[in-house]
């Protein structure tokens, strides 16, 4: 019995072994694969657009005097995309 419990055992640490990039891809995926360049344009896209709607959301009611220079300067590069 304990021969065969062993025997598992090693089968199951081989068998994870040979199949280690499936399994790591399973349950640790790479979050920045892009695989193609309209991927990339889009994920890039996505990310502008989240900052700037973290400026646009930080001017608040007061506008863009809520806004520090370095957020200006930023905002108005993001724009400018």
């Amino acid at each position: 019995m304990s021969e065969l419990l062993i025997l598992g055992i090693i089968v199951a640490i081989v068998l994870a072994f040979f199949n280690r990039d499936r399994i790591k891809n399973r349950f640790f995926p790479d979050e920045k694969r892009n695989y193609t360049i309209d991927d990339q344009f889009n994920s890039d896209k996505r990310e502008r657009e989240k900052e700037i709607d973290r400026l646009l959301s930080k001017m608040g009611k007061n506008g863009v005097n809520d806004l520090s220079a370095k957020d200006r300067k930023r905002l108005d590069e993001l724009s400018k995309k």
